[in-house]
């Protein structure tokens, strides 16, 4: 199978030879960046260096899927909140909203011409450059925001959480705005050529929200936003998520993915068999800051405790040793 082929019938629930090494979430790393003289800055901005930096994750590592993009200031962007890039700073920060833009529903404005706002044509041109260089080898996966994650980053933290207990009416209908926004993105992204899409709603994690206040605010929008996306898709949540894990299920992905917090075997009992289910090393403490000789025993044993497929619980740590990465995808070869 090519890499393309194994990630898609992965993602399908089709039989595939091993379980493809890929991710849904950012596989950017130094050695690549370093040896391609990318600026990290600048590649988040730039749709030629966004793509060299992905394509640079698969011909140097192998890795069998290009990701992009980097940050989580896409969407908000498009909506008019203000970025900061850390140009005059030195080492890898990852862009930040500055200025929030959205207090009601009504301040929700999505673009008339979305594809050309922002920074979105910036990740399509990459896209469409990965394809180009890449053709259908590999496969390309994009991800957005979920809609409560992407309400953390257009509107003030401390009002969302507490207007969401407050006034959750009024946070449901900036939530459907939102999700509006969301599923144009993703056919946006589609058009121009992305594969699989992972949505990241990082902010409904258990750490965060009560699995009542997920299961009232939360879940249908993010249920309506995977029926009307394109697929295949992944639903990420971060934190702990075996609380909330078969009401993950039922918002209607067809993947669900999970962060390292998560005892996988416990998840792969609640889920049941045919749930397909991605993780969940640690990005820092096993890829980042581990020992290369313990990277394959660490991924191996996702498999063992239950995943379909491994990848990480979070981002690649941009930081990692080449080693570590070289031990990741040689372990994960290996598996017949």
């Amino acid at each position: 199978m090519t890499p393309r082929e194994r990630v898609m019938k992965l993602l399908k629930g089709e039989k595939v030879d091993r379980p493809p090494i890929f991710s849904g979430m950012g596989n950017v790393v130094t050695p690549v960046l370093e040896k391609y003289g990318i600026v990290f800055s600048k590649s988040h901005r730039d749709p030629g260096l966004m793509a060299k930096a992905a394509i640079g994750t698969c011909k140097e590592f192998g890795f069998e899927c290009a990701v992009v993009p980097f940050d989580f200031g896409v969407e908000a962007e498009a909506l008019g909140a203000t970025m900061n890039f850390f140009d005059d700073v030195e080492g890898l920060l990852y862009p930040t909203v500055k200025e929030k833009c959205v207090k009601y529903a009504d301040d929700v404005k999505i673009p008339a011409d979305l594809a050309n706002a922002g920074r979105i044509p910036v990740v399509t041109g990459a896209m469409k450059a990965i394809r180009r260089e890449l053709g259908d080898e590999i496969a390309i996966g994009a991800y957005v925001l979920g809609p409560f994650t992407l309400a953390g980053q257009v509107m003030e933290l401390d009002e969302l959480f507490e207007e969401s207990f407050l006034d959750p009416e009024r946070i449901s209908a900036i939530l459907e705005k939102l999700s509006d926004m969301i599923i144009k993105v993703c056919e946006v992204y589609r058009d121009a050529g992305a594969d699989y899409f992972v949505l990241r709603e990082m902010g409904g994690t258990s750490d965060c929200m009560s699995p009542r206040s997920f299961n009232s605010l939360i879940k249908p929008h993010v249920m309506r936003i995977l029926a009307e996306i394109p697929k295949p898709t992944v639903l990420h949540i971060c934190g702990d998520t075996n609380a909330i894990i078969t009401d993950m299920v039922e918002c209607g992905a067809d993947a669900i993915s999970v962060d390292q917090k998560n005892n996988l075997t416990e998840t792969r009992q609640k889920v049941g068999p045919n749930v397909i289910l991605l993780g969940n090393f640690d990005p820092v403490k096993v890829l980042h800051k581990g020992r290369a000789k313990d990277v394959g025993p660490a991924v191996l044993q996702c498999l063992k405790d239950g995943a379909n497929a491994v990848w990480p619980g979070c981002d690649l740590w941009p930081e990692v040793p080449r080693e570590n990465m070289e031990a990741l995808v040689s372990a994960l070869k290996s598996v017949a």
